[in-house]
Order: structure tokens, then sequence, then C-alpha cells
């Protein structure tokens, strides 16, 4: 297998990058549309203490798996060459790692329930365990199969196992399990995932626990690790104080508020990023500078997000009114809030591939430290104003994250702030004035149902911004439809 990856690859790397963006994305678009038509059917199903009990429990596991161990086998894309001996040493920290990590979390249960005063959290935290058990599984034929931007076969894997999660969690909500349709549903997909990309990527190996010789990947990984911890403190500060001081049903309406805005940055950014730092990784072994790729990019994402950010901040009121139900209408201004804070959370993120694929994880780690101090002290200022408080952090601390994150990456990646701008504003100000026009045009519309009004929004709002970008950035539509559709290259 290491030699089969370490074969040159007679196409080129943008046809293969192309090719691995298709497979990557659009795979994640077939699932996700999947997982969204259940998750939707699902919330309608639930109550918002269920979902308040699982953002909870998400604390523990997400705390945990920050050292599950996808530092080290990305230690394997980044590297130049790979032998088949530290394969077998990434295999074998992962499994290492994973054993002290269910271990671990089923000893705490009985501390996180005590801390959030949620008897349920022992059960559901012991059960959850197992995740751990697939991610050896997941974690190293991705790295594999990332590093040959073999997108394709990943893609079919994710697909089965989505199905197969979304299913698991339909029929046990439908047979009124509550809170378990939420637990059961992730750990069927990671393992259906995780056998199909083994399978995959032929990814049969004897673990080694000799870990002579294995300093540049533990080194590699460990600062990853670190790095995560600093994004965990970021992105999880939010529930770790609301938890313990609104009841479940306040952190449920919360969670899933997030949940909604975040589906772009946190279901399709991460697919892209993947591509982007195997093809970074690429390029920086291969001594070509990536300052105009991860403009150009930058600039392909955010044209694709933007309208869709906005559009989702002005029709929150008959978006969540007709397809999460009248439960949820205390969601409505803070979806309208946390819609406007994710262009920015988006923006910041792409910067990590391209660090880290320079062999610069220090960037990333400097860049997460910097936000776990703004996010986290803008939520303990802000939960003093109730969860609206929570929202209004988001608005406030991204943009600030994001100007520390672009002082940082630009000078190692080697983009001006002049490239960075041209390159986000055909999207920027087409996105802008589609929401002056939609805004417009839902004063002067009557009373009508919820999902009438959304979809007249929604199509106006999808007319208009396509309408401009093709009057005012023609080239940038032909960059995304030869991307995206034809997947061939735009004329350089």
């Amino acid at each position: 297998m290491p030699e089969l990856l370490d074969k040159a690859n007679p196409a080129p790397l943008r046809d293969r990058v192309r090719s691995a963006v298709f497979w990557r994305s659009g795979s994640q678009i077939v699932a996700q549309m999947i997982t969204w038509a259940t998750t939707f059917l699902v919330i309608r199903l639930l109550a918002p203490e269920d979902y308040g009990l699982i953002a909870m429990a998400a604390l523990v596991v997400i705390f945990l798996s920050l050292m599950e161990g996808y530092g080290f086998a990305s230690s394997l894309i980044q590297r130049e060459k790979v032998t088949r001996l530290e394969i077998r040493q990434v295999f074998g920290l992962l499994i290492l790692i994973n054993i002290s990590l269910a271990t671990i979390q089923f000893l705490i249960a009985p501390l996180a329930a005590a801390y959030f005063r949620q008897p349920e959290l022992v059960d559901i935290l012991r059960i959850q365990t197992l995740l751990y058990v697939s991610t050896p599984f997941l974690a190293l034929p991705f790295a594999l199969l990332s590093r040959a931007l073999e997108y394709r076969k990943l893609a079919i894997a994710n697909l089965i196992g989505s199905i197969a999660g979304a299913a698991t969690a339909l029929i046990m909500a439908v047979m009124g399990n509550g809170v378990w349709t939420l637990v059961f549903g992730p750990i069927v997909m990671f393992a259906v995932r995780a056998m199909c990309m083994t399978i995959a990527a032929r990814a049969f190996f004897w673990p080694s626990f000799s870990f002579r010789g294995a300093t540049a990947i533990i080194g590699f990984g460990g600062a990853l690790t670190i790095t995560q911890f600093f994004w965990f403190a970021q992105s999880q500060a939010d529930i770790f104080i609301a938890g313990r001081i609104y009841d479940a049903h306040e952190v449920g309406l919360y969670t899933t508020a997030l949940f909604l805005t975040q589906i772009l940055v946190s279901k399709f950014v991460p697919p892209l990023n993947d591509v982007a730092f195997a093809a970074y990784s690429t390029m920086h072994r291969e001594k070509q500078p990536i300052g105009d790729a991860f403009a150009k990019s930058v600039g392909l994402i955010m044209t694709a997000v933007l309208p869709c950010y906005l559009g989702l901040a002005i029709t929150a009121a008959p978006l969540v009114e007709s397809i999460l139900g009248q439960q949820w209408l205390e969601t409505i201004p803070l979806v309208s809030l946390l819609a406007l804070a994710m262009p920015f959370m988006t923006l910041q993120i792409l910067f990590s591939p391209a660090t880290n694929a320079m062999g610069r994880p220090g960037i990333a780690l400097r860049v997460n430290i910097a936000g776990a101090l703004i996010m986290a002290t803008g939520f303990l200022i802000g939960v003093q104003y109730g969860i609206i408080g929570l929202a209004t952090t988001w608005l406030i601390g991204m943009p600030i994250l994001t100007v520390v994150t672009m002082a940082l990456s630009m000078p190692v990646v080697g983009v001006s702030i002049g490239a960075m701008l041209r390159a986000i504003a055909p999207g920027l100000g087409a996105s802008l004035a589609m929401a002056i026009i939609v805004v417009a045009l839902d004063s002067v519309l009557p009373p009508m149902e919820p999902i009438i009004r959304l979809g007249i929004l929604a199509s106006s709002g999808a007319a208009t911004y396509s309408g401009l970008l093709l009057i005012f950035a023609r080239s940038l539509v032909t960059d995304m439809w030869a991307l995206i559709v034809k997947r061939q290259a735009a004329p350089a």
C-alpha cells in the first residue's frame, strides 16, 4: 500500500484536486441531503431537552476525541515518504489511545452527570464509549486514501455510513426512543463507515506497538492534538458554561440554533479542507507556491456560502416555523444572530490546512490559543444575558478572531490582503445586494403559510444572486461551473 501511495500519479495535480473536490464535496452534499431529511424529521419528533442532554454529553466526547489520534494519522498525509512500518506504528498508536479514551469516559461519566446535574448522562456517556472502537479503522484508511487523493472511495464509504446512521436514527425516533435516538445513530454511522473505509483502502495492517523511529510522526501529530485542545476551548466553552447555568431546554434551543447555522461550516467546509490539506501538502512537497491557489479557493468557497448565511439570517422566522416546528420558535432570534457570524468562522478555518501542509502547525496552535481566549471570555460575559447573549458573543468574537488568523497566517501562506479582498468581493457584494432585495420583498408580501413564504423568498434570493454574479462576475461563475459540474479546468 505505501509503495502504491508514493508512486507518481500520471494525472496532473489540478485534475486530481478537481476530482477530489467533486467526490469529497459531492458525496458530502448527497450524504447531508439524506442526513438533513432524517435530522429535521427527528427534530420534529424529539424535544429540546433531548438535544440539550446530547449537547452536554458531546462536551465530554468532543474533549476526549481531541486525543483520539487523527493528528498522528494526518502526519501520513503531510510526510514526503511513508513506509509500511510507519503505517503500522500509527495504527498501534490509534488503538492504544482510543482504548484509553474509552476507559476514561466510562469512569468519569458520573462526574460529568454531577457537574451538569443530569443523572441520565451516566448511561449516555458509557454507551457512547463505543464510538472510540471505530476510530482507528476510520483515521488510518482516511489518511491513506487522502494522501493519494482517492476521494471517490472515501465518498462511497461516507455515503453508506450516512444512510445507515440516518435509517437507525429515524427508526428509533419513530419508535419513541427519545434521546437514545441521538446516541445510537452516530454509533451505527461511524461503525459502518469505518468498515467500508478499511476495505476501500485495503488498510489491513497489523499494529505495531514499538514506536522507535516515530519521533517525527508523534511530533507532528502531537502539535495538531495540542492545537485541537484550544479549538475545543474556543468552540465548546459556551456549552461548558451554559450547561451549568441553564436547564436542558434552554441549552437545547441554543445548540439547535447553532446546528442550523453551522451546517455549511461544519458539514461542507471540513471536507473541502481535507482535500485542500492533501493538495497543499503535495504542492509543498513539490516546492510549488500555494498563495494564488489558496486565494482562489477562498474566493470560490466564500462565493458559495455567503448568500446562504445572509439568506438564513433574513428568513429565520419562516424557515424555523416551517421546518423545525412550533416547539422551536424561540430559536428564531438566535438563528438570525448566529448566521451573521458564520461567514467569519468559515473564512477563519480555511487557513489551517494551508499552514499545516507547509509544516507549520504552530500557526494554527497560536490561532486557536487566541480563539480560546477571545471566545471563552466572550461567553463568560454573554451568559449573563441569557442564550441571546451567547449568540451575540459569536457575532462579536468571530470577526476579531478572523483578523487575528489572517494576520498570523497570510505571511506564511504567501497571500496578500489585496488578493484576499479581490477573491471575496464578488460574492460579498452580490450577497449584500441580494439580502436587501429579499428583505424589501418580505416587507410587502401579504400574510401566508410559512413554507410558502420561505419558498418565495429563497427562490427570489437564489435568482437575484445568480443574476448578479452572471452580470458582474461571470468569470467566477465559469470557474465554479468548471470545477463542480464539468470537473474541467477554467482557462488560465
